[in-house]
């Protein structure tokens, strides 16, 4: 019997060019939103990046798009105050939402921008999926399931992508993910496999890159 949440596979030639195209092609800052009335219209596919704080987010996403600095990185838990939107082209938005969790932050702030990030989840209409980030060295905590449920509410598939793989141990792997199974079994929206990814060694991109040119 498989095991449930596999590993996704490597794509296929054609899907992996697919998504070297779209994430080779122009990607610009669009805006940062601080409210749901300031989102662009809804006029393509869209998908965001959830996580909790320094969970390494803007990494994966400069990783991603091959820039050095199209999101901001820091080691400052909860910079990230506002939804930042950025063009794939002119098909998709890519979304880089918020950390949640944790913050470096004044508590009325930090309270505002949960608020707007659960307001976007559950209520933009063109979100195909959220990636939701996980540190390979923590696994899933409880301050992810709070996001996860939210997903399940608002019947928003969302993916795993566990960062910094390339900081556990190989013999530590098969811990992680028996660790992060046994917790999506409870979420009906988790999207039925999981993406190892290394912003530092390049691992997983072409599977993340291609999982969202597929989308639409």
């Amino acid at each position: 019997m498989p095991l449930p949440f596999p590993v996704a596979a490597v794509p296929g030639p054609d899907e992996a060019e697919a998504g070297r195209k779209l994430f080779a092609g122009p990607v610009e800052f669009l805006k940062g939103v601080v409210a749901m009335s300031g989102l662009p219209p809804a006029d393509r596919p869209e998908v965001c990046f959830a996580g909790r704080s320094n969970v390494g987010k803007s990494s994966l996403i400069n990783a991603l798009t091959n820039r050095k600095a199209l999101a901001r990185t820091s080691n400052t838990p909860g910079r990230t105050q506002e939804i930042n939107y950025f063009t794939l082209g002119e098909s998709h938005y890519l979304v880089d939402l918020p950390g949640y969790g944790f913050a470096n932050a004044p508590v009325p702030v930090v309270e505002k921008w949960q608020a707007l990030l659960k307001s976007y989840l559950s209520g933009r209409q063109t979100l195909r999926r959220a990636f939701v980030l996980i540190d390979a060295r923590h696994g899933i905590k409880p301050v992810d399931e709070e996001i996860m449920q939210l997903l399940d509410g608002a019947a928003v598939t969302f993916q795993c992508v566990l960062t910094k793989a390339d900081k556990i141990k190989p013999r530590d792997t098969e811990g992680l993910l028996s660790q992060v199974r046994g917790r999506l079994a409870s979420h009906p929206a988790a999207y039925p496999e999981l993406i190892l990814t290394s912003s530092e060694k390049a691992e997983g991109l072409s599977t993340l890159r291609s999982g969202v040119a597929t989308l639409d």
